[in-house]
């Protein structure tokens, strides 16, 4: 493929992102179908089909972009040590809502989570998205931990698993039931500072 082939790929791909996007906003994802993602964006139900065979295949492919999304902004963070960092993952993690199009949206990734039992390629990038949160978490208290900043009682792995869990849980909360993530970051970022030495965590 040129160098001009995979910019217009790329391009082509940005907008049909941003199109299923807006589609779910709109729409939600049981109700979804091509025809309204085609009509978020300048292309046709053909064109998407020429990308992408079903609906299914195009979600877990939008499912693909958030997680490297994520990944990027993960990577970007700029911490001074691994508490430090460990604040900024669960800031991210912890976002304020961006108004009704975010907050339709999440309600729309809480429908599509429901679906994961029962669609495997769903459930295996959203596994894929667990996992590289739980190792990621996992790998910084492993790094505090080895810096002599973590309290010695502390097993990482289990440390992130909780913060994971954590995390899940409000969402939901959120969505389901429309209650504040104000306290559930509060309380999360205090277990946090408390897994560490106490010099570490002044």
């Amino acid at each position: 493929m040129s160098e001009s082939d995979a910019r217009a790929t790329g391009e082509t791909t940005d907008r049909i992102v941003r199109a299923t996007y807006c589609a779910l906003c709109r729409h939600g994802y049981a109700d979804l179908t091509m025809q309204d993602i085609a009509d978020e964006s300048d292309l046709s139900k053909a064109a998407l089909h020429y990308h992408y065979e079903s609906k299914a295949a195009l979600l877990e492919s939008f499912l693909e972009f958030l997680l490297e999304s994520f990944r990027d902004r993960v990577e970007a963070v700029d911490a001074s040590g691994p508490r430090e960092r460990l604040v900024a993952v669960v800031e991210l993690l912890f976002e304020p809502p961006g108004g009704d199009a975010d907050a339709e949206f999440r309600t729309a990734m809480l429908e599509l989570k429901a679906q994961a039992p029962y669609v495997p390629a769903l459930r295996e990038r959203l596994v894929a998205f667990d996992e590289y949160l739980r190792d990621e978490l996992t790998g910084t208290f492993e790094a505090a931990a080895e810096a002599g900043l973590l309290r010695e009682d502390v097993d990482p792995a289990r440390a992130a698993e909780f913060v994971v869990t954590v995390v899940n849980g409000a969402h939901t909360r959120r969505v389901a039931l429309d209650r504040e993530t104000t306290a559930a970051e509060s309380a999360l970022r205090d277990y946090v500072d408390g897994l560490f030495v106490e010099e570490a965590a002044a």
